[in-house]
């Protein structure tokens, strides 16, 4: 696992034996955590695939990054949703400088995200379906906000989305996760949606069904090798 510095974000890359056009995950880390976390249930995952874990833009304190700054509140979470779309710009050039440096297959990618992680990946998945074979947001929430408003993009209808989320997660109730059940089971074709009894985490049984899930997911080409 290398960790590399030549593109616009800093990411740590775990490469197959066979990396020439290996079909790609990039994993998207939540609020306060770094490029670290997401990348250590990589080698559970299915070795044929090239995994990419991106460090967010914001730096909040010693090893602690984010992607756009929130703010806890009696209410809620608040959001800058200014800067959440100037992450998101950044965000979505990262993943086509990363499709241009490795060339994986179908030249598009999965994204895996946690928490805020999860929002970017719903974010990057409304505004540029074309570049993404699937997207698997744990532990997150729809961005409400900028939700496609003017019908849904048809590639966007046909990706594939995988979610889920803890009954006991504190910090993004089950009641988020349920939310985006609902929007997308009305505006995608391709759902599989989970609910596990922990807290604002990856279930080990989660991790299974990713992996079983990316297998099914595999781009055409990676499966007939």
């Amino acid at each position: 696992m290398l960790q590399r510095n030549n593109l616009s974000l800093t990411y740590l890359d775990l490469a197959p034996v066979n990396p020439e056009n290996a079909p790609m995950v990039i994993m998207l880390h939540g609020y306060g955590s770094n490029e670290k976390d997401l990348i250590q249930i990589a080698p559970t995952l299915l070795p044929e695939f090239r995994y990419i874990s991106a460090r967010a833009p914001q730096t909040m304190d010693f090893g602690m990054y984010g992607w756009f700054p929130i703010e806890f509140t009696p209410s809620g979470i608040t959001v800058d949703y200014s800067a959440a779309e100037k992450a998101l710009q950044l965000f979505i050039d990262f993943t086509k400088e990363l499709i241009r440096e490795y060339r994986p297959a179908g030249n598009k990618v999965f994204l895996m995200g946690f928490s805020q992680g999860a929002v970017m990946s719903y974010l990057t998945a409304f505004n540029a379906p074309e570049l993404l074979h699937g997207v698997m947001a744990l532990s997150g929430q729809l961005p409400a906000k900028t939700l496609p408003a003017e019908g849904v993009k048809p590639l966007l209808r046909t990706l594939p989305f995988l979610v889920m989320h803890g009954v006991f997660d504190d910090v993004l109730p089950i009641a988020k996760g349920r939310a985006c059940r609902e929007w997308l089971e009305h505006n995608v074709e391709d759902l599989t949606y989970r609910e596990y009894p922990v807290a604002h985490q990856i279930s080990d049984s989660g991790i299974e069904l990713i992996r079983s899930w990316l297998a099914e997911k595999m781009p055409e080409t990676e499966k007939k090798a």
